[in-house]
């Protein structure tokens, strides 16, 4: 097996500019912090950022690096309103794709499987269809002839995601109570970049939980990197909670602030900023 350990500045030199970019994790839940802030210190932009979203969205927003945003929310769960987010978007900065959760899941095994598209009930009889008037309908083939919305594929250029652990091939396992869709961000990505708490032998990811936690297949995997403390300031549960204090430091800072004083330097910088206090 392969070694695809790498930086994440190393992750981020094989991004390019107006990509379609997937972020894995669920509002300020499990989200690769680490990877995104590699993106903020690179040049890149006019990225079309598909996720779940958090802080992940806010921070790209607020940079300017957002072309268009396919979501099904943006929440910092225990602040339901992303600020720099909504801030963004008020203002006009970039185009907004906004689909049901259902959707959205879809799209992303759309997407895996190499199909187009694929049928759901969700969206139908909602303003959904109305505020996505690119959406289409399809009829079922056989004696039922329902009425589905054709969900068209989520596909990806680059994906990035965050575990608990990994092994150097590309493994990767979570430990928390929910898996965040993360093995389908990666499986309908060209490439596909995952962040981890630790890397582990291979050996070591069953060891202590069961197999089933191994979510991410090595074969859908680009490029692994170890980051401790990756997700902060979301959660990686059991590794860590939520940073509420700082959580609510990032969201009552006005942006010029918070960027210039936690996302001046590298990682290690942020991470010493982080342990200085809030």
């Amino acid at each position: 097996m392969s070694d695809k350990t790498m930086t994440a500045d190393e992750v981020v030199s094989r991004l390019r500019s107006g990509m379609t970019l997937g972020i894995g994790g669920w509002g300020s839940r499990r989200k690769p912090m680490a990877l995104v802030r590699a993106v903020l210190r690179s040049g890149l932009t006019d990225l079309t950022v598909v996720s779940y979203g958090g802080p992940d969205v806010g921070l790209l927003a607020a940079a300017g690096r957002i072309r268009e945003l396919v979501t099904a929310f943006v929440t910092l769960d225990s602040i339901p309103l992303e600020p720099h987010y909504r801030a963004a978007r008020e203002r006009g900065a970039f185009a907004l794709r906004e689909v049901d959760e259902a959707m959205f899941m879809w799209g992303l095994h759309a997407a895996a499987n190499r199909l187009p598209f694929l049928p759901v009930r969700a969206g139908l009889g909602s303003d959904v269809m109305r505020v996505n008037p690119g959406l289409r309908t399809v009829t079922s083939p056989y004696e039922d002839g329902e009425t589905f919305v054709a969900m068209p594929a989520l596909r990806l250029d680059a994906a990035l995601v965050h575990v608990n652990r990994a092994d150097r091939s590309g493994n990767g396992q979570y430990l928390g109570p929910d898996p965040y869709f993360d093995d389908l961000f990666c499986a309908a990505a060209d490439t596909a970049y995952l962040s981890c708490e630790r890397i582990v032998d291979t050996a070591e990811l069953t060891k202590a939980a069961p197999p089933q936690t191994l979510l991410i297949k090595r074969h859908t995997v680009t490029g692994v990197v170890e980051a401790p403390n990756g997700a902060h300031f979301t959660s990686c549960a059991p590794d860590y909670g939520r940073d509420e204090a700082f959580q609510k430091t990032y969201a009552t800072t006005p942006w010029p602030e918070f960027a210039a004083r936690f996302l001046a330097g590298d990682e290690q910088a942020y991470q010493s900023a982080v342990r200085e206090g809030t």
